[in-house]
């Protein structure tokens, strides 16, 4: 099966798993795994952050990150369509009464800082107290520039803001523009980094910060069940994942732009092209995207139903694969 609905299913490499199994282990809880301690101190040196802990998943430390910046009353900006508003259950509202302010995401994944200005509450015994900017990097396949971190830098200052990244997909967003993760993270006050994605790895995020921010995350880590013992076979193949895995995100980002291309000469078929390893396909309303789906399966491609698709391309999926994928997609729709 060529499956296109993300890039979460990709599986670990037999590689990946031999590293693994060869993991030395302790536990992590007791801060004695030497696997977690070596790869926590790697990511901290990578973002230029003095501390990292690695968390379950992306979710895990997002809300690890929400709740760390933010008490209970206290506010965060976010966008509307931001995975840590719309796709996290409201974790942060619900278990830490945190408050989120969502407004609009531009076309180009950023926020408007007027829109930002425009919500920041005044110090006022009325309103919920604005502490933390929250954004999100690459955000549906959309990479947001440097210049805009440099920016939003310097409009948090101003208005004694904390700037938390979800960088799930931040190794994608660094590719298209070629920078080091420091590079970036010299612009916020924590980062999230998902593993579990492009990277390949089964499980695992990793959140950076101050010692003091990434002591706090810790406690509420705990709390929040995170707390895990042999923890070093997932930080081994986050290792691998660094060792192996960033460079070849070039792979999936040409990909997708080939599987673009391939689609565009379809009429029935408009096509955004790709930033990154997204590629985005709005359906001509002749078009049934359920029977399109159910017609791909059939021949062994996996998609997300619906008239306005997601395909992503990864680890898991060749360039023979993205030739077959777009031959098949016009047979389908000679059909439909």
């Amino acid at each position: 099966m060529i499956d296109y609905r993300s890039d979460t299913v990709t599986k670990p490499t037999p590689e990946m798993m031999q590293a693994m199994l060869n993991a030395e282990v302790g536990d992590d809880v007791y801060g004695d795994d030497p696997s977690v301690n070596a790869f926590e101190a790697r990511m901290a040196k990578l973002s230029g952050f003095q501390a990292a802990m690695i968390v379950c998943s992306g979710t895990q430390s997002n809300l690890c990150a929400l709740l760390a910046h933010c008490g209970r009353g206290e506010e965060y900006i976010v966008g509307q369509g931001y995975h840590a508003y719309l796709y996290e259950a409201g974790g942060a509202a619900v278990l830490g009464s945190v408050v989120p302010q969502p407004i609009k995401v531009q076309s180009s994944g950023e926020l408007s800082f007027a829109d930002i200005a425009a919500v920041i509450k005044e110090d006022d015994q009325h309103f919920a107290i604005t502490k933390l900017l929250s954004l999100e990097n690459s955000y549906c396949g959309k990479v947001i520039p440097m210049e805009y971190f440099s920016e939003a830098r310097i409009f948090a200052d101003q208005h004694g803001l904390a700037i938390h990244l979800d960088g799930a997909r931040i190794f994608n967003a660094l590719t298209a523009i070629g920078v080091e993760l420091k590079d970036i993270c010299q612009y916020v006050d924590s980062i999230s980094v998902c593993f579990s994605k492009g990277l390949g790895t089964p499980m695992g995020s990793v959140l950076c910060g101050s010692s003091d921010f990434i002591a706090k995350a810790r406690r509420i880590r705990k709390m929040v069940g995170g707390g895990t013992r042999q923890a070093g076979i997932m930080a081994k193949a986050m290792d691998h994942a660094l060792d192996h895995n960033i460079e070849r995100l070039q792979v999936d980002h040409a990909n997708a732009v080939l599987l673009a291309d391939l689609l565009t000469e379809s009429d029935k078929l408009k096509v955004i092209t790709p930033q990154t390893n997204m590629v985005y396909i709005d359906l001509d309303d002749s078009i049934d995207g359920d029977l399109l789906a159910k017609l791909l399966l059939a021949e062994g491609i996996q998609i997300s139903a619906g008239q306005n698709l997601r395909l992503v391309t990864h680890l898991d999926i060749n360039t023979a694969d993205i030739i077959y994928t777009a031959d098949t997609i016009k047979e389908c729709l000679k059909l439909l």
